[in-house]
């Protein structure tokens, strides 16, 4: 770390040729990129075209597509060349209404997604037209991830505007998201240059219990792992490596070719609600998490079968003002009053070196730093100086979702083709939730931007797609995507890691495993509006399967009860008043829990997605009638019983320090992890964790 940072202080000889290399690869035009010859033909295999509409070319005993249906091989057809090779020659071809709608990416609606399927089985030609969706509500309110103008049917997306990225946010099964990122590809296929989409996805593959749209998804049909906090806590990055490809594969079959994601933000702050998305609060830990997740889904390089990463949020969201978020004005800044900016960027150098596809700059403006206090999306210092310059990133540079027209930290005062302007010469290649392009052409047109810069970004762009394979075969093959998403072989290694997520805190007198005959009475607390009843009884009981325990309903039958507390702290729940992480703030019955820990020896399993306070309940101090404690990251009752019981040795480690108070947490300093905040910050410490005597 010490190492690291001290690059950044005085800049180091290795960073000054990055910066130069950069420039003359990135920034000054069409002909920085390497072209490279056609080699003996025996160098090349033929790859699986796939075709709707366009015609097949036969040259020098190979298949190639006629995107532009021109009847001869242009280069960006011909898929022998490099992909900088191909991507010049089609950018040649390409008008500034195309380039200028290439630059902008929104949520792909699927309102047709089931209605419109006939009795075949098949989707009409109308598909695509879903009418129009508006979103008319002014800057700052409410969950307003998604269209961020207008936004019209995808057909006109498509054709008028000459989008081709678009983000999924929708929960669909396998074999609808297949077959609508199939239609989508003949549309795009059927248009002049034959330009094919790529479909982008937040993360799909974990259980969590603060899911919001434009976060996350929860408990999809994409095979179910613990959520990030509870993979990091496996501690075992082998088994994060299989997560990652595991889930490549799924994501693959299905037609997502791309992923906002993963955050390599650090939870430094408790309060802020996006913890559960990261890997926790240490820096080094989070780097080496980073590592494989990228290795995993991109492979050791980007190719046809990689799923293309877009890691965030640069250059850490994680030390908001008392733990608000950038989502909105009273979260807009980011404050280091530890001193420890840099420490943030171990995890984003760490994904620079495995690769990264793309980098997402936060919304946040950063506050009381050598930095201009404008949103990263339009701090040239932080994504140019830094990002490109001193780390050496040469990918793709993906704004976040509005900060054009709804998060426009620090650039308030600037018209909107100004906005557009300042981002794009910050460093900003495409532009997230706009689906118009109409105002990026205005400043095209009155020459407020230099070209070259546009230029740059569709070449980014264009040479991602062309290195993941879609130019060649953008189809997949439904019924694959359907015994690939979710299979038996995915769901038992994601069994083991559910398990292995799970961590020991407390084993009072050790009184765990839980012995053969036990009568058990269980309940979950849960936040309000998290979509089940409070009190239920029932969850453990149907996943009793040879446990030798016995479950009763009532809690006088009783020999133990558990009680699992599930806390909600969604980001889009904020209203900008001082947030409190304690268990009674964030509507859990601690007056209940007091009462049955009062009653019968108690287990509290508290399913971290913040680092929550649960002195209330539980404190070394005053522990009464409880005798263990488990902390969960999202999992499955399946696996919270095996560990209790013993079948499954407890093994994980704590992500991030809980703090031991409400004072505890206001006296934090946002940018500083628990584990250096001192002797007497933490009631369970980062690492921490407990196994069965043997």
């Amino acid at each position: 770390m010490k190492s690291f940072i001290t690059l950044f202080q005085k800049p180091s000889k290795r960073f000054e040729v990055g910066a130069a290399a950069i420039k003359a690869s990135a920034l000054l035009g069409l002909g920085t990129f390497l072209l490279a010859s056609c080699t003996e033909k025996s160098s090349f295999v033929q790859p699986t075209l796939g075709t709707r509409s366009a015609q097949l070319i036969d040259v020098d005993g190979f298949q190639f597509k006629d995107l532009n249906k021109n009847g001869t091989l242009d280069k960006y057809e011909d898929w022998r060349l490099t992909p900088e090779e191909r991507s010049l020659d089609l950018l040649a071809k390409m008008s500034v209404e195309e380039k200028a709608g290439f630059m902008a990416i929104n949520s792909l609606s699927m309102l047709g997604s089931r209605k419109a399927k006939t009795s075949e089985g098949q989707y009409q030609a109308s598909d695509l037209d879903e009418g129009q969706v508006k979103d008319d509500r002014p800057a700052g309110g409410g969950n307003f991830i998604g269209a961020m103008n207008e936004a019209t049917s995808t057909t006109q997306r498509v054709k008028e505007f000459h989008n081709r990225h678009f983000i999924l946010r929708l929960n669909e099964s396998a074999s609808v998201i297949a077959e609508w990122n199939n239609k989508l590809q003949e549309l795009c296929e059927s248009e002049p240059l034959g330009i094919p989409a790529i479909i982008t996805s937040n993360p799909r593959n974990h259980i969590s219990s603060n899911a919001s749209v434009g976060t996350a998804l929860n408990a999809s049909v994409f095979t179910a792992w613990p959520g990030e906090l509870g993979l990091s806590a496996t501690r075992d990055l082998a088994l994060i490596r299989e997560f990652a490809n595991d889930s490549r594969q799924e994501w693959l079959a299905a037609g997502i070719r791309k992923g906002y994601m993963y955050m390599a933000d650090l939870s430094t702050e408790p309060r802020w609600s996006r913890v559960d998305g990261t890997f926790g609060e240490n820096p080094e830990w989070v780097a080496q998490v980073i590592k494989e997740i990228v290795i995993g889904f991109q492979g050791t390089k980007l190719d046809t079968n990689s799923i293309a990463l877009t890691m965030k949020h640069f250059p850490g969201g994680g030390s908001g003002k008392g733990g608000q978020d950038s989502h909105f004005d009273w979260g807009k800044e980011q404050v280091y009053p530890g001193g420890r900016f840099y420490d943030n960027l171990l995890p984003f150098q760490a994904a620079i070196d495995a690769g990264t596809s793309a980098i997402m700059p936060y919304y946040s403006l950063p506050k009381g730093t050598e930095f201009e206090e404008v949103g990263y999306s339009y701090n040239k210092a932080v994504i140019t100086g830094v990002l490109r310059e001193k780390m050496g990133f040469s990918g793709i540079i993906n704004t976040d979702t509005g900060p054009i027209t709804r998060m426009v930290w620090g650039v308030e005062d600037l018209t909107l083709h100004e906005r557009y302007k300042k981002a794009l010469e910050a460093g900003s290649n495409i532009i997230s939730g706009v689906s118009d392009p109409a105002d990026l052409l205005e400043v095209i047109n009155k020459g407020m931007v230099d070209m070259s810069l546009i230029d740059n970004s569709v070449l980014l762009l264009l040479k991602e797609k062309f290195t993941l394979g879609i130019f060649e075969n953008p189809y997949v093959d439904v019924a694959a995507a359907e015994a690939t998403v979710g299979n038996d072989r995915f769901r038992e290694k994601a069994a083991v890691a559910l398990r292995k997520s799970i961590v020991m805190l407390r084993n009072e007198k050790n009184m765990l495993p839980i012995k053969a005959g036990t009568k058990i009475y269980v309940e979950t607390l849960q936040s309000p509006g998290r979509g089940e009843e409070e009190g239920s009884t029932n969850f453990m009981m149907e996943a009793n399967g040879n446990h030798e325990v016995e479950f009763v309903k009532t809690l006088a039958e009783a020999d133990l009860a558990i009680q699992w507390i599930i806390p909600s702290n969604s980001v889009f729940n904020s209203d900008g008043a001082p947030i409190s992480i304690s268990l009674s703030k964030k509507g859990i019955d601690v007056a209940h829990i007091k009462e049955v820990v009062s009653t019968v020896p108690t287990i509290l399993v508290i399913d971290y997605t913040n680092p929550w306070v649960v002195d209330e309940i539980y404190n070394d101090t005053n522990k009464g009638n409880v005798v263990g404690v488990f902390a969960t990251f999202g999992t499955t009752p399946e696996a919270l019983l095996d560990v209790i019981t013993g079948k499954f040795n407890p093994a994980g480690k704590m992500p991030f320090s809980t703090p031991v108070s409400d004072e505890a947490v206001e006296d934090n300093l946002e940018d500083v992890p628990g584990y250096l905040e001192g002797d007497g910050y933490a009631l369970f410490n980062y690492d921490e964790g407990l196994t069965y005597k043997k």
